[in-house]
């Protein structure tokens, strides 16, 4: 790091931008072999969590569009992973569930997140105290602070 509050290495967004990328691609030779795409693995993963769930429910827990997610689904059933079906008392509302096929391919998945935590040189971190900070900044980007006078000074020309 450097002095400048400027510098590119120095900022927040800069670095989780980069890791993030970082681990996406990492990820990939590891769900290579499963058949699935990162984001197809976070549909999968919130699958097993729970399910059925709404094309919506998803979208929320993932924290995607629903026409960002709709195709991921449209992937998954083609692979037999996943069924899409109309809930009968709502014609709007479709309910994901996973297959046979889908709830197999979970026990493939087990290894994952060991196999990531080794690669990624983790496995001597504390998880939990990096799953807090990453959780708190989530909600802080959810409910950001509206700027103070004193800020919106600072930033006027």
């Amino acid at each position: 790091m450097t002095d400048d509050p400027l510098a590119l290495e120095n900022q927040v967004c800069y670095g989780l931008a980069l890791a993030a990328r970082g681990i996406i691609g990492a990820y990939r030779p590891v769900l290579e072999p499963l058949g699935l795409t990162h984001p197809q693995y976070l549909v999968m993963l919130a699958l097993w969590q729970e399910h059925p769930q709404s094309n919506r429910q998803l979208s929320e827990a993932l924290r995607l569009d629903p026409g960002t997610v709709t195709p991921l689904i449209r992937r998954l059933e083609r692979e037999g992973y996943v069924t899409r079906q109309r809930q009968p008392d709502n014609e709007r509302t479709l309910d994901i569930d996973l297959t046979e096929r889908g709830l197999a391919l979970r026990e493939r998945a087990l290894n994952v997140p060991s196999i990531m935590l080794r690669r990624l040189g983790l496995q001597d971190m504390d998880l939990a105290a990096l799953a807090d900070t990453l959780h708190g900044l989530i909600a802080a980007a959810d409910a950001p602070l509206p700027l103070t006078a004193e800020e919106a000074a600072a930033l006027s020309p």
